[in-house]
């Protein structure tokens, strides 16, 4: 076959390792250790295997690298509801810091569904190196077994045992307590959010441990899901139990909260007062929400640092636990108790 016709003859498929070894004039196994691990070849024959990979469009298949090295170049973030507003910040700051140090990021959305979760772990544990898991709805064995397979950190679940990066809302939440009883109101409200959240059973019983400590009342109503129509359907309850204030597991819910007072005329903060928590929706209510710091941001960053760092070494990362306190934002939705 002449020149031309063998070069059209390539233009037709996909480049191989064969063909970036003869354009180089090395072997396979060269061009291989060259893509995959090069601090094992000299930097000029490197740089002459990439020319000539470069030139042929030639890219190294991850199957094929991660089978040589090991290693995927990927990581995973699995979240339970991507819609949440709560999340993409910790997704970007998580693909910001993952990409320096050389990994790219699958996103898994569980959609509050333990069962999806579960599947999704198994499918993402085939294609990556390590797993960020935050606000798993999955039992303790379930994350116990996950653990197993890959490494794999947590974010706002706390498991013995694992590495875990928790948002400490305590703080926070029960500055808000103080907040309200300090505006006279006598009687509180705690609305809850998703049942296995760990985020939401902490944020309920610092309610209530501060709440008995300044001698105040409060009701538990329940709205099961995170979400603005749940915020606003939970309206009628909060009323009905005879609180001045709620504090909401977090904005979505407090925003649809605003709402649903709105609808029945009853005015925000003079008539009721309304806290939320992770400060992610102020700018878009009215009036803005006084809510309680986040730190999404921050806890993703910190959860790929202790994942890169638990790839980069030998010894397993085990019982690190990070906690990232929290504290009250007061705008707009809090006031005196009515009738002070």
């Amino acid at each position: 076959m002449a020149a031309s016709e063998s070069s059209r003859a390539a233009l037709v498929r996909s480049p191989t390792m064969g063909d970036v070894a003869a354009g180089a004039g090395v072997s396979r196994a060269t061009v291989s250790r060259a893509l995959s691990r090069p601090e094992r070849l000299r930097p000029e024959t490197v740089e002459r295997v990439k020319q000539a990979a470069q030139e042929l469009g030639y890219v190294l298949n991850p199957v094929a690298k991660a089978l040589s090295t090991g290693r995927f170049g990927n990581l995973a973030l699995v979240v339970p509801d991507i819609a949440n507003p709560f999340f993409p910040p910790m997704i970007r700051a998580m693909e910001g810091l993952a990409d320096r140090a050389g990994f790219s990021v699958f996103l898994g959305n569980a959609d509050e569904d333990p069962a999806r979760e579960h599947k999704l772990l198994g499918q993402l544990a085939k294609q990556v190196d390590g797993i960020v898991l935050a606000s798993s709805r999955m039992t303790e064995e379930l994350i116990r077994e996950h653990a197993e397979r890959r490494p794999l950190v947590l974010v706002n679940r706390d498991v013995a045992g694992l590495p875990r990066v928790l948002v400490d809302s305590a703080g926070g939440v029960a500055q808000a307590v103080e907040h309200l009883a300090g505006l006279g109101h006598r009687h509180i409200a705690y609305l809850n959010g998703p049942s296995r959240s760990w985020s939401n059973t902490q944020r309920r019983r610092t309610v209530q441990r501060t709440a008995e400590r300044l001698g105040r009342s409060v009701s538990m109503v329940a709205a099961r899901l995170s979400s603005y129509e749940a915020g606003r359907r939970a309206v009628p309850a909060l009323l009905d139990c005879g609180a001045s204030a709620v504090i909401a597991f977090d904005d979505l819910l407090a925003h649809g909260v605003l709402t649903g007072l709105a609808e029945r005329g009853v005015a925000v903060p003079s008539a009721f007062s309304v806290v939320g928590c992770d400060d992610v929706l102020a700018a878009q209510t009215h009036p803005q929400l006084t809510t309680v710091s986040a730190r999404a941001a921050e806890a993703g960053r910190a959860a790929v640092e202790l994942l890169t760092g638990r790839l980069a070494s030998a010894v397993a990362i085990s019982d690190a636990r990070l906690m990232l306190e929290t504290s009250l934002v007061v705008r707009a939705t809090t006031g005196p108790a009515p009738g002070r």
